[in-house]
């Protein structure tokens, strides 16, 4: 076993092969150990979230190396229990099957042959809900087409390394393409969205041979909660003349379900979500409205207060009667039964937060309002027009006085600045050269518009080359991870990044520097400030 760090808030555990991580992974998720937060087993790494304040690196590390010593022990009796057993039937019609059969040195029909010998087990999820992993089966080794699709078909059927996997949903990707099902990967409409499973065993049919008949799984796993129609009775709402370019519900984020390949999401600033449900006397993990680049007004319909925060942008109040006067952010607003406020574009930061008392009255999807813009879970961006309901989403025993005053928590960059952001380098740092290392922290790197809640794309003007030129196994990312790819600039990831990855992660963000991260502007340049890690490498 060996110890990586991977921000300063988790870590990765590599080991020799699949069995020994899944071994460790049902061993040390039986556990349940305090600090520990989330568990991403991949190919051959367990990543370990964890909270330092309630156990240390040290600590941790330590249990973990007992664990696994006693996951060796308990292997060999693990994998003897078999899963559930599901059926997918395939139409092997995929643009890669021929050059696939070229590379083995067989014949499509053996490709065939060999995918639907014998049942693939489902391993660990990730890069999308309902992605599964699939080890065993044939077994092929197959490497990655070396330029990614931009788009791979819902249902395709896909050879990567010595995985089989279908996509559940249009995405890109860069796997070889072998067939295509019709069996939904994954379908919140179902008691257990995900049809497959970690745990699960997966036996591929050739359709065109065989007509197999779908059973769906008849228990629950998770309840999905269906959101009941709007009232149009309803005394106090919001309704929004303007939404901007992107106002979607956010809140602490989706836990929890990283065994259906869903990672957190949720406020990118969650200091500023806090802090504007602390002036409106909401909880602060109460669900808020995260808008991009301001341009939003909204009519109040009854007598609601509400405060902004996070980016730096004025405020205007247009009364029912014909006034207008400005507000300030960071300070509860008053607003009567059709009044306007609205939300100018921002001088400084990027995202704004929206809280009003008693909340929005929205409905949870799989436990959280938190709206993930690559998994496509959670409630849809609000829409100019659109009314929601307010003022009833917090119990009134919850609810606290309306505060008078809250200051912001940074000062946040405008276009053009530089921007430092704090970072704890691996796991993978000896994928890189020792130029490369210094590249990366002396360099300044442009964000640039191909940045979203996913993650920021930076360029800089010299690329980071590698040392290693291989494939990495996919392996568990956090938020702030900061990837690369082939081309050698940097990824910098954010809430809504795939649970897993194929490319090394050369350092990660400070937890404590999320937020800022989240509120840089296009245009800005970041230099990475190299921080001392929280432990050395075991």
């Amino acid at each position: 076993m060996r110890f990586l760090p991977a921000s300063d808030k988790a870590l990765l555990v590599e080991l020799d092969d699949l069995a020994q991580t899944m071994a460790l992974y049902r061993h040390v998720a039986a556990q349940r150990l305090p600090g520990v937060q989330e568990l991403v087993p991949a190919a051959r790494t367990l990543l370990v979230h964890f909270e330092p304040h309630v156990i240390s690196p040290s600590s941790l590390i330590d249990i973990l190396r007992a664990l696994g010593a006693q996951a060796a022990q308990a292997q060999q009796s693990a994998e003897a229990v078999q899963g559930r057993l599901v059926d997918i039937a395939v139409r092997y019609t995929g643009e890669d099957l021929p050059d696939v059969a070229e590379l083995l040195g067989i014949s499509v029909a053996q490709v065939i042959e060999r995918h639907t010998a014998q049942p693939y087990d489902a391993a660990f999820a990730g890069f999308a809900p309902g992605f599964v992993y699939l080890s065993g089966g044939a077994n092929f080794q197959m490497a990655r087409r070396q330029s990614p699709r931009t788009k791979v078909p819902a249902g395709s059927v896909a050879l990567g390394g010595n995985f089989s996997a279908v996509y559940p949903s249009a995405s890109p990707g860069g796997w070889q393409l072998i067939g295509v099902t019709d069996v939904p990967m994954w379908d919140l409409q179902r008691p257990e969205p995900a049809y497959v499973q970690p745990g699960f065993r997966v036996q591929f049919v050739d359709a065109a041979r065989k007509v197999t008949q779908v059973h769906l799984p008849a228990h629950n796993i998770i309840e999905s909660k269906q959101p009941p129609a709007q009232s149009q009775q309803a005394l106090t709402a919001i309704e929004f003349v303007s939404a901007g370019l992107q106002t979607l519900v956010q809140d602490g984020g989706r836990h929890g379900m990283s065994g259906l390949g869903i990672s957190a999401s949720g406020a990118l600033d969650t200091v500023a979500m806090h802090q504007a449900n602390r002036l409106v006397g909401n909880p602060v993990a109460t669900p808020v409205l995260e808008n991009v680049l301001g341009q939003m007004r909204l009519r109040s319909h009854g007598a609601t207060t509400v405060a902004i925060t996070g980016a730096q942008a004025s405020l205007t109040v247009h009364s029912a009667q014909g006034g207008a006067w400005p507000v300030a952010a960071y300070a509860p607003v008053a607003l009567n039964d059709g009044d306007v406020l609205q939300l100018h574009a921002p001088t400084a930061g990027v995202r704004s937060y929206l809280a009003v008392r008693g909340g929005w009255q929205v409905e949870p999807v799989l436990g959280s309002c938190a709206t993930d813009t690559l998994a496509l879970i959670g409630p849809a961006p609000l829409q100019s027009g659109q009314r929601v309901p307010v003022g009833s989403a917090v119990a009134p025993a919850d609810l606290r006085p309306v505060q008078l005053c809250c200051l912001p928590a940074v000062v946040l960059p405008k276009a053009g600045d530089v921007v430092v952001l704090d970072v704890v380098l691996g796991p993978r740092t000896d994928w890189f050269t020792e130029q490369a290392l210094q590249t990366f922290a002396q360099q300044e790197w442009l964000v640039t518009p191909q940045s979203n809640r996913v993650g920021i794309r930076v360029t800089g003007a010299q690329a980071l080359e590698r040392s290693r030129h291989d494939e990495l196994p996919s392996e568990g990312t956090v938020a702030g991870a900061i990837q690369v790819p082939i081309n050698g600039q940097p990824v910098l990831f954010l809430a809504d990044h795939p649970l897993t990855g194929g490319y090394p992660v050369i350092a990660a963000v400070a937890s404590y520097h999320l937020g800022l991260a989240a509120q840089i502007p296009v245009g800005c340049r970041i230099r990475f400030n190299v921080v001392a890690p929280f432990f050395e490498q075991h």
